[in-house]
C-alpha cells in the first residue's frame, strides 16, 4: 500500500479546492463518515484507494487542509514502477481534471490496469526471445568457423520461416481462445530457445531457433490482439507503447547479457539458457491473466471476404517496412562487430545508451497516435526512423551514437501509431488468422532483405549503401500511410468492425480478472 500527504495552508476559498473530488487520474465519490471528508475510488486503475481530507483553523484566520491518499495500483509486476509517477500526480490538487501526460487518455479500469500488467510481463519474455538470435549469431557464427556474413543471413532468413507454425497458433487462438495459445507459446519459446545452447552447428542453432521464434512470434501477435480487445477506444495505441516499452526491456536484458559471450568461443550458449529463468513468470501469467472479454461474446462464422482490402494493404506495409528494418536490426551487431571494430561490450553500451532513449518516442507517439490520429504520427515517425537509421549506418565515431538515439527516438512512434492496426481492423473472430497473414507478408519482407542485404554489402562496399537502397521500401510505405490507411482513433472495435456487433439483447457481464 502507498500512501500519499500533501499539506496545504492558506485562505479557507484557496485550500477548498482539496475539499473537491478528484476527476483525473482518479475519478473520485464522496464517502459519508465522521471525523473529516472521505473519498473513494468511482473509476481507476486502483486495488484499493482512499483519500481522506481534515481541515483545520490556525491562530492567524487561515486554515491548514492535510489530504492523505493510500492506494494499491492494479497493475501486477510492474505495480512499484507506476506508482512512482502516480505519487507525483496525487500530490497536486484536484480541481485541474486533466490527465497527467503519461497517463492512458482514456482512465483505465482495474480489469484493463492488471490485464496491461500481465501483458507487459509477457512481453518482456517476447522481447527477449526475439532479440536472442539476432544478437547473438555473429558469436555463434565464430563459435562454428564461419567467418562470411551470408550465412549467418541465410540462417536468419531460414528461421523466419518459424512463421508459418506461428500462424497455426494465432489461428488456433481464434478457436480456443486467446489466453490458453498464449501462456502455450510462453513456455514452448522459453524452452525451444534453450536448446540452442546444445547447438552443434550453425544450420541445427538455425533449427531450434526456428521453433522459438515462431513460438515467439505467436506470443507477440496474441499480446497485441489481446490488448486491443480489453483497453478503451483511445487508449489502445498506448497500450501498444506500454507494451512496446515492456518488449525493449526484454530486448535490453539479452543485450545486458550479450558480454557473457566474451567469456570464451562458446560463451553466447549461456546467453540461451537464460530464459529458462522466466518460467516461474509463466505460471503467474497463466494465474492472472483472464480470457479476452471480446473473444468470450465473439460471433463466428464471420468470412474473410469483406476485410480483403485492409488484408492487403497491411500485408503490403508489413512487407515495405520490414524489407529495411529486418537486415537494419539483424546485421547491426556484425557492422559494428566487423566494420567498425567494437567489442561485444561496446556493442551492448551502444545499444542500451542509444536505444534507451527511444522509450520516448514510443510513450509520446502513443498518446499523440491516441490524441491526435494513427497516421501523421505513423508517416513522421517512419521517414525520421529510417532516414536516421540510413545516415547511422554510413557513420563512425560519435555521430554514429548521435544518430542511433534521432532513429530510435524518432521511429519509435512508428510502434504504437502502425502497430495497433492489424488487431484493430479485423473482427474478433478472423483477428489472429489475419494477423497472422501479416506477419508471414513482413517475413517475406524481411528475407528479401536480408538477402539483398547481404548480396548488395559485398557489392557496394559495406552494410550503410545497402540499407539506403532498401530504405526505398519504408518511403513507399508513408505514401501508403498518409493515402490509403483509415483512422481509427477513438473509434470502438465494433465500429471499426461491424460483423462483431452482437444481436439485441442484454450483453454478458464481463469476467472479472483472476485473484
Amino acid at each position: 500500500m502507498t500512501r500519499v500527504v500533501s499539506r496545504a495552508v492558506g485562505d479557507p476559498g484557496q485550500v477548498a479546492v482539496w475539499s473537491e473530488p478528484r476527476d483525473d487520474l482518479v475519478r473520485e465519490r464522496p464517502v459519508e463518515e465522521d471525523g473529516g471528508e472521505v473519498f473513494e475510488a468511482a473509476e481507476g486503475p486502483f486495488r484499493h484507494y482512499r483519500r481522506e481530507v481534515r481541515v483545520e483553523p490556525l491562530p492567524d484566520g487561515r486554515v491548514a487542509a492535510t489530504s492523505t491518499t493510500t492506494f494499491d495500483l492494479a497493475v501486477p509486476y510492474f505495480g512499484r514502477l507506476f506508482a512512482l509517477p502516480v505519487r507525483r500526480a496525487l500530490r497536486r490538487p484536484p480541481g485541474t481534471h486533466r490527465t497527467p501526460w503519461w497517463a492512458p487518455p482514456d482512465r483505465l479500469d482495474p480489469r484493463a490496469a492488471s490485464v496491461l500488467g500481465v501483458l507487459a510481463a509477457a512481453s518482456v519474455i517476447a522481447g527477449y526471445l526475439g532479440t536472442l538470435l539476432t544478437q547473438t549469431v555473429t558469436y555463434a557464427a565464430r563459435d562454428f568457423g564461419v567467418a562470411d556474413v551470408r550465412p549467418q543471413g541465410y540462417t536468419l532468413a531460414a528461421v523466419r520461416a518459424g512463421v508459418l507454425l506461428a500462424v497455426v497458433l494465432v489461428a488456433m487462438a481464434d478457436r480456443r481462445g486467446r489466453r490458453p495459445v498464449l501462456i502455450v507459446c510462453a513456455v514452448g519459446g522459453c524452452l525451444a530457445a534453450a536448446t540452442g545452447a546444445l547447438a552443434p552447428s550453425l544450420p541445427w542453432l538455425g533449427a531450434t531457433q526456428l521453433v522459438a521464434r515462431a513460438f515467439s512470434t505467436a506470443l507477440a501477435v496474441l499480446i497485441g490482439i489481446v490488448a486491443a480487445e480489453e483497453m478503451p477506444r483511445s487508449s489502445r495505441a498506448y497500450a501498444v507503447s506500454v507494451l512496446g516499452m515492456a518488449g525493449g526491456l526484454g530486448g535490453g536484458l539479452c543485450v545486458l547479457a550479450l558480454p557473457l559471450a566474451d567469456l570464451g568461443i562458446g560463451g553466447w550458449r549461456l546467453v540461451y539458457l537464460l530464459p529458462l529463468a522466466a518460467l516461474p513468470l509463466t505460471r503467474g501469467i497463466a494465474r492472472l491473466l483472464p480470457e479476452s472479454r471480446r473473444f468470450t461474446v465473439a460471433r463466428t462464422g464471420v468470412a474473410m471476404r469483406g476485410n480483403g482490402r485492409r488484408l492487403v494493404l497491411l500485408a503490403a506495409s508489413a512487407f515495405l517496412l520490414a524489407l529495411f528494418t529486418t537486415p537494419a536490426s539483424q546485421f547491426q551487431n556484425e557492422f559494428l562487430r566487423d566494420e567498425r571494430g567494437f567489442s561485444a561490450a561496446r556493442i551492448s553500451l551502444l545499444t542500451l545508451l542509444t536505444n534507451t532513449p527511444g522509450g520516448i518516442g514510443v510513450v509520446v507517439g502513443g498518446r499523440l497516435a491516441d490524441v491526435r490520429g494513427r497516421r501523421l504520427v505513423g508517416a513522421v515517425g517512419l521517414a525520421g526512423g529510417v532516414g536516421a537509421t540510413v545516415v547511422m549506418f554510413a557513420s563512425s565515431g560519435w555521430p554514429l551514437w548521435a544518430w542511433s538515439v534521432v532513429g530510435a527516438v524518432v521511429g519509435g512512434a512508428v510502434l504504437p501509431a502502425l502497430g495497433v492496426y492489424g488487431p484493430e481492423l479485423f473482427p474478433t473472430s478472423l483477428r489472429g488468422r489475419a494477423n497472422g497473414v501479416i506477419g508471414i507478408l513482413g517475413v517475406a519482407g524481411g528475407v528479401l532483405g536480408l538477402l539483398v542485404a547481404g548480396s548488395l554489402s559485398d557489392r557496394l562496399g559495406g552494410l550503410g549503401p545497402a540499407l539506403a537502397v532498401l530504405s526505398l521500401g519504408p518511403a513507399v510505405l508513408v505514401v501508403l500511410v498518409l493515402a490509403a490507411y483509415p483512422e481509427t482513433a477513438h473509434r470502438e472495435l465494433e465500429e471499426l468492425n461491424p460483423q462483431d456487433v452482437p444481436p439485441a439483447g442484454p450483453a454478458p457481464a464481463p469476467t472479472p480478472p483472476p485473484p
